[in-house]
């Protein structure tokens, strides 16, 4: 299982003062937790729409239905992860060794970073 972070979510204070992160990291997480939010945000909508739709279909719809419903939860999920590969990608190499130490403890696997390649 990957080690999420939780960009956007409740922890981002936590995740700030954990890592000791800079302003100009504590900006991009702000920003990019915002971003989450709306990105997410529509995907709940669709979500609680295609329920709200199909919620006295046949049995035969609703199986059709659950797929659609799996495939724009594996989209938020993927979001997810998207905001923590770009925060990780601003991390210096203390803070990633300190990111990869904590996974490591929680048996969870890390994100790859590809170091040579910097949002910033």
């Amino acid at each position: 299982m990957d080690c999420i972070l939780g960009v956007g979510g409740r922890d981002n204070e936590t995740i700030a003062k954990v890592f000791e992160l800079t302003e100009v990291q504590r900006e991009n997480l702000k920003n990019w937790s915002a971003e989450l939010k709306v990105r997410n945000d529509i995907l709940e909508d669709k979500a609680k729409f295609l329920m709200k739709k199909n919620e006295e279909s046949s049995p035969e719809v609703l199986l059709a239905v659950s797929k659609k419903y799996a495939t724009i939860m594996d989209s938020m999920r993927q979001n997810i992860r998207m905001m923590d590969k770009r925060l990780l990608s601003t991390f210096t190499e203390s803070q990633y060794d300190k990111y990869v130490k904590m996974c490591d403890q929680l048996t969870l696997r890390p994100i790859y970073i590809n170091r040579s390649v910097n949002e910033n």
